[in-house]
């Protein structure tokens, strides 16, 4: 203890295991920066410095030096034999409990055991005042076992908790963990009390890390009061006091600028949040919890920029490999629901099901998260629905071409899908139920939730019922949350008049809306095109119902598929038997259903074997050929041609593996999977 006590007095502790506040997306976020932060301030010290063992100077046990020195040089499995040797040797010792759970933690990212062995130690340390705690020869181990147990407690979800150890350091050891508090506050809910002990700190510290956690807290805050302005300049001072944020000093601040990407975008600044993602990603942070390309990857999707899409996503789990255990353990539901939506967007329904299944699994897995369990489970759910129903819609397309009996029991198969997208509806509904998380959820890139692509949104309309949105929607518009942008609301509302069959309302809504919406809003603008043509549809009116699809499925070829929809076609095939089959193959489509009136379909197997889609003005919509000699397995040309059509037309066109699926799941285990990683690596993309 010279360090502590060098001066002839008692300085605060030089070390403290406490995580540092800040927020990244699917709401804000805090985490650990390194596991322990450094509390210097309150003393000098005059001797050389010794190594750190778990954030401490004054360790000499050498069972601990051991682990750490193997924990330093990354040798994971020996510091996990020292710490379970030690451990059995001397079970009754709090250094030895501390020590496993250290590995389980940093090492394992096992939160729960983790916690086990922290109580053990708890246990055999449980002063209750600093001089028992000195008299006890067990000082550092006692205050490290508090600050890792409110740490751990925080993760798991568990915030009095995390309060209370925080509340028992600043009684035993006079630390000031006042900037602390804000975090687990957020995340109560109790945002008055976190303004209040952010504002206290800001009165009483000049700690610079204390202060950015202090106006990371007052960020969080004004964006959860609907605050915008307020939230901006709170949000850029918790970057850097001094508000420059553009200086480059700041682009190692990976959280801080993926917390100033979300307020912009909160704000409806789409470009600068792109920017300051685009800062965020230059400097990989292997113990961030902020992951910026999981925010790329979303900001492309919902601008309909398919190829950059798939680059965030093989950025984002290159990222994701570099991560220290217990962040990826973290985070890994946020990474497989974003996965996830991009599997949807690219037609893969079974695979994001089973992203989205292994999310809902995931127990305490978004401790790091403003967003509770509640809103993370909510989202999966919800995309879950909508992979189930893309993977029986997807089946349906593929039976096309089977004759009648098989293509009767294929769709009877199928029906499998089509419950479990009703059974994960149903479980979605329960988990929106509740009339303040629906409202959150309206409120466009609502900050502090999860992040539900403003494209998928509207399905919560059909989900909740017309009748409830519709009320909803209108509280939301009264308390200020369309303030930004009006087009949002007139966006929802054009779903709930859809759905109530009041077609002029749908195409006056669905006008208001696209003037009114952000340019960049690409997917979100297709589904309001794609509705506003069924209510054209629907009113005799071919022409404007024609033009509308077209468009919308040249911003989203899949919209149409995720619609459950069918659009009108007259087919057209240039005689032979070949062409023939095929139509008749695509007449049994659950995307085309014949109208005279409808896009003209055309099939030929001469000079070679094709079929095209054409719009309005005889405008290409999409075409598929096949050349019949390089068909090298022998499959049945009329079902090639009916799929390759499918893919054209109704995805971005991309194709995935199931070892490249299993790299989504992280199951890195699997030869292939290892592979595909290595590919990654090299270069490769995920996505072919």
């Amino acid at each position: 203890m010279t360090a502590l006590l060098q001066q002839g007095q008692y300085h605060s502790p030089a070390w403290a295991l406490l995580c540092l506040c800040c927020w990244v997306t699917s709401g804000l976020a805090q985490e650990p920066d390194s596991g322990f932060e450094l509390f210097m301030e309150d003393f000098e010290i005059t001797q050389a410095q010794a190594p750190l063992c778990f954030g401490v100077r004054d360790i000499t046990e050498p069972r601990a030096l051991a682990i750490c020195d193997a924990l330093y040089l990354r040798e994971n499995v020996k510091a996990r034999e020292l710490a379970d040797s030690w451990l059995r040797a001397q079970p009754d010792h709090p250094r030895a409990q501390f020590a496993l759970a250290e590995v389980l933690l940093s090492v394992e990212a096992n939160r729960p055991r983790a916690l086990f062995h922290l109580k053990q130690a708890e246990s055999l340390t449980n002063y209750s005042s600093l001089g028992r705690a000195l008299a006890s020869g067990y000082l550092e181990w006692h205050y490290l076992t508090l600050s890792q147990l409110s740490y751990v407690h925080q993760l798991m979800g568990d915030q009095i908790a995390a309060l209370e150890y925080l509340g028992k350091l600043e009684s035993i050891y006079g630390q000031d963990v006042e900037s602390f508090r804000g975090w687990p506050l957020i995340k109560l809910k109790e945002y008055e009390a976190a303004r209040t002990s952010a504002n206290l700190v800001l009165q009483n510290s000049d700690d610079e890390r204390a202060r950015a956690r202090a106006w990371n807290t007052l960020c969080a805050v004004e964006l959860a009061g609907l605050r915008p302005r307020e939230s901006l300049a709170a949000c850029d001072k918790a970057i850097d006091e001094d508000e420059d944020i553009n200086a480059a000093r700041n682009d190692f601040d990976t959280v801080y600028l993926t917390n100033a990407s979300e307020v912009s975008l909160s704000l409806l600044k789409m470009d600068e949040a792109e920017a300051f993602l685009d800062r965020a990603s230059k400097y990989p942070n292997p113990e961030s919890v902020a992951n910026p390309w999981v925010y790329k990857l979303f900001i492309t999707m919902n601008q309909g920029r398919f190829d950059e899409a798939r680059q965030a996503l093989d950025r984002m789990l290159m990222w994701r490999e570099d991560q220290v255990p217990v962040v990826g353990v973290m985070n890994r539901a946020e990474h497989l629901l974003a996965a996830a939506i991009f599997l949807v967007l690219a037609g893969y329904g079974e695979e994001a099901a089973r992203l989205t299944t292994t999310a809902l699994n995931e127990p305490d897995r978004n401790g790091s998260f403003s967003a509770d369990d509640e809103q993370k489970d909510a989202l999966a759910a919800l995309i879950n629905m909508v992979a189930y129903e893309t993977a029986y819609q997807s089946a349906l397309e593929s039976s096309s071409s089977l004759g009648f009996v098989d293509r009767s029991r294929t769709r009877i198969a199928a029906t499998g899908l089509r419950i479990s997208a009703w059974r994960a509806e149903r479980r979605a509904a329960s988990l929106f139920a509740e009339s303040e998380l629906m409202l959150n959820r309206l409120r466009p890139y609502a900050p502090l939730d999860v992040h539900i692509p403003e494209w998928i949104e509207p399905e919560l309309i059909g989900l909740m019922g017309t009748g409830i949105s519709e009320s909803l929607l209108e509280q939301a518009l009264a308390q200020g949350a369309f303030a930004l942008n009006e087009g949002y609301y007139h966006a929802y509302a054009t779903e709930i008049a859809l759905l109530r069959g009041r077609f002029e309302d749908t195409l006056r809504r669905g006008q208001l809306a696209l003037d009114l919406l952000p340019q960049q809003e690409v997917l979100l603008r297709a589904r309001l095109q794609t509705r506003m043509a069924q209510a054209y549809w629907q009113t005799r009116r071919f022409t404007e119902a024609l033009s509308l699809y077209g468009e919308a499925m040249q911003l989203d070829p899949g919209i149409i598929r995720r619609l459950a929809l069918a659009i009108p076609v007259r087919f057209r095939d240039d005689g032979t038997d070949l062409a023939r089959d095929i139509v008749r193959s695509l007449g049994h489509s659950p995307r085309f259903r014949q109208d005279a009136n409808g896009f003209l379909l055309e099939v030929r197997s001469n000079p070679d074997l094709s079929a095209c889609l054409y719009g309005i003005d005889e405008k290409t919509l999409g075409c598929y050929a096949l050349d019949p000699t390089q068909n090298q397995n022998g499959s049945p040309l009329n079902a090639l041609m009916v799929d390759g059509l499918h893919q054209q037309l109704f995805t971005p066109g991309y194709d995935i593996s199931e070892a490249q699926v299993a790299l989504l799941l992280g199951t890195s285990v699997i030869m292939s999977a290892q592979q595909e990683r290595n590919r990654l690596r090299d270069g490769t993309s995920v996505l072919q």
